[in-house]
């Protein structure tokens, strides 16, 4: 029963690291020895490549084999193998030096505020200087509004997952780079892809434009869905846009959006007391 068990849970990470390869264009492997692994099925995981790539007796022995196209990855790894994964990214994301000038000034990388298998994530711009600070998002000005934010929607904090664009404060607060951006770009796939939020909310216009890869700006995104790998995403303002030296005026947008989500998530918004 337990080897059973092992096999399974064995075959749903291969499964699920393979759906994130092929979105990012991988569609072959190295060949390699087969595991000692006793097999769950008679039937293979992947079919054989019809162009004979990587199979005995092929014209480039050894190549690889082709990534499955008609496999449907319908179940995630659990929540506690997705933890794991999840803390394993941070660790290498600690490390990261690929932004010289990031890596150099940061105090600490920022990672996440929250827990995989969470509905609903924030996804904000970059870390700034409580953050950096702290190694948490969202815990200054910006983030205490957050909160409010949240706590009207109907959530608590602890129940969403909070990350950002970059996981290294620019110095002085200023707007991440395209390359900074693109740097990151695969610690954020991966780190959505192992959350698997249904929803998510993108805060500013870093947030958006990068996320959903448009050059649109926050007034043409906001008031209506987008998609991202499958997730539904509202764009809004960031929650810095709206502290009272800047714009409080567009809280009222933020609501309308925030208001949108939650009846499309199948909730209701507290009762005012």
């Amino acid at each position: 029963m337990n080897q059973d068990v092992n096999t399974d849970a064995l075959r749903r990470q291969l499964l699920f690291h393979l759906r994130q390869w092929r979105g990012a264009g991988i569609d072959w492997l190295p060949h390699g020895a087969p595991l000692e692994v006793a097999a769950a099925s008679a039937q293979p995981l992947l079919p054989s490549p019809p162009d004979g790539r990587g199979s005995e007796g092929a014209d480039s022995p050894g190549l690889a084999f082709e990534i499955a196209t008609e496999e449907t990855v319908t179940d995630l790894p659990s929540v506690e193998e997705r933890r794991i994964a999840l803390a394993t990214l941070a660790a290498e994301v600690k490390t990261c030096t690929r932004c010289s000038e990031l890596c150099s000034t940061r105090t600490q990388t920022v990672f996440a505020d929250g827990q995989p298998g969470a509905e609903l994530c924030f996804v904000g711009e970059a870390p700034g200087a409580d953050e950096d600070a702290q190694g948490l998002p969202f815990v200054g000005a910006a983030g205490q509004l957050l909160n409010k934010i949240i706590a009207a929607s109907g959530f608590t904090r602890e129940e969403v997952y909070i990350c950002n664009i970059l996981k290294c404060r620019p110095p002085g607060n200023r707007t991440p780079l395209a390359d900074e951006a693109a740097n990151c770009r695969d610690f954020l796939e991966r780190q959505l892809a192992l959350v698997a939020p249904k929803f998510i909310v993108a805060l500013g216009g870093c947030a958006a434009t990068n996320l959903l890869q448009t050059t649109l700006s926050i007034a043409k995104l906001r008031g209506r869905f987008h998609d991202y790998k499958g997730s539904k995403v509202m764009a809004t303002y960031h929650p810095a846009y709206l502290l009272p030296h800047k714009h409080p005026e567009k809280k009222r947008e933020v609501w309308e959006d925030m208001q949108m989500l939650v009846k499309k998530m199948g909730r209701k918004l507290p009762e005012k007391t």
